[in-house]
């Protein structure tokens, strides 16, 4: 997801309310299959005083990881930043640094939820669009390779000693273009094929020393997380094949140094983002690695509308608080489609963002609550029928 200055309201603090009794189960023959939500920014909500109302349970003010989970989330998705510098975003004081993850972290893995921790190494947001090296590490290749090591290590090892086993990690956020420029960035489009993997060399470097950083983790008595790479688009096969094959050609990063593919899947952006085009681009990439498959960012809209409003990659899908279900349904299809059983999960970003609701697209709503600022400085997000898009599937 593409995010760009976010305004972010100041909002008092208010409590919030008790835990779920009822936390999920995990189990069964088959493997395991993620129904994830990206919750990062609820305790900042939270802390400026932002509640969830359960309209199935006459409104009553519940944490909106309940009310999802009722909903048949059973994994919650969380951002990393480095060494976040506030104030962020039009003033905003809080960010996703350790000292604030790692507590969130705890309280929904405390419910029975597995965590999925989203690198971002940087100190701010990293996306195709920016990903810019931590102010503060080295300014030169192998003394930043050895920082980022060290800092996956340890903070594998510090959500350990918090009691958190981690299910799932992504060493870099849709790190289509790299991570840590400009020393890990690449260039996809480059040719010929030997000088697009010249330019992978130091992206390689850096990726196989987050990597170690995990190895050296779990040698320390940290469970092993599933190692995930996350690239945006994944609908578009020709990125993802020419992506992957580059990184592995530079001999730095093996095929068996990742567990999962993530992939982004937004209908925002471009009307090529299809179903159909999502289908066979994690068909043809499970036949050829016979790895798991996640989409790990989508997001449907309920209201978009006006003269700036994007055309959606999908015009079937009702743009309505149904159709997010919809959308959400037709993209678990398609990934538990994959053959071999290698489709195993989907996540949603940021449902219950009350204050950027638009979630970075130009579209008006694509949360899963109805934000409801009448008693403002207090808002109240009210729980929409789509929270309970993960229930049965």
């Amino acid at each position: 997801m593409w995010i760009v200055n976010v305004f972010v309201a100041a909002l008092p603090l208010l409590a919030t309310a008790a835990p779920s009794p009822n936390p999920p189960s995990y189990g069964g023959s088959k493997p395991f299959f993620y129904k994830g939500h990206d919750l990062s920014s609820l305790k900042i909500l939270e802390d400026g005083g932002a509640v969830f109302a359960d309209t199935q349970r006459g409104n009553k003010t519940r944490p909106a990881e309940d009310i999802l989970g009722d909903g048949g989330m059973n994994v919650v998705r969380l951002r990393l930043w480095v060494n976040p510098k506030a104030p962020y975003d039009g003033g905003y004081t809080e960010s996703y640094g350790l000292n604030y993850t790692l507590p969130l972290a705890k309280r929904f893995h405390d419910k029975g939820y597995k965590i999925y921790l989203d690198y971002h190494f940087s100190d701010y947001w990293a996306d195709p669009s920016k990903q810019a090296s931590p102010i503060e590490w080295p300014t030169s290749l192998h003394p930043l390779a050895s920082t980022l090591r060290n800092y996956v290590s340890s903070t594998l090892i510090d959500f350990h000693k918090a009691g958190i086993d981690l299910a799932l990690v992504s060493l870099g956020n849709e790190i289509r273009h790299g991570m840590l420029w400009p020393y890990g960035q690449v260039d996809v489009d480059i040719q010929p094929a030997s000088a697009r993997v010249a330019n992978y060399t130091n992206l390689a470097t850096l990726w196989a020393a987050a990597r170690n950083g995990v190895r050296d983790a779990v040698a320390h008595g940290v469970q092993k997380p599933q190692v995930m790479i996350h690239i945006d688009n994944g609908w578009n096969l020709t990125l993802q094949e020419t992506w992957f094959s580059s990184l592995t050609a530079t001999g730095k990063v093996k095929t068996s140094d990742w567990d999962v593919f993530g992939f982004s899947m937004y209908p925002f952006y471009g009307v090529d983002a299809t179903l159909a085009n999502l289908k066979t681009s994690l068909t043809t990439l499970a036949k050829k690695y016979n790895k798991p498959m996640q989409v790990v960012e989508t997001d449907w809209p309920n209201v978009c509308d006006g003269p700036d409003a994007p055309e959606l990659s999908e015009p079937s899908v009702p743009v309505s608080v149904a159709g997010q279900t919809q959308w959400v349904h037709d993209i678990i299809n398609v990934v538990k489609g994959v053959p071999n059983n290698l489709g195993q999960g989907v996540h949603y970003w940021e449902p219950a963002w009350l204050n950027n609701t638009g979630l970075g697209s130009a579209c008006q709503s694509a949360i899963l609550f109805a934000a409801d600022w009448s008693q403002y400085p207090k808002v109240t997000g009210y729980s929409q029928d789509s929270v309970n898009m993960f229930k049965g599937v």
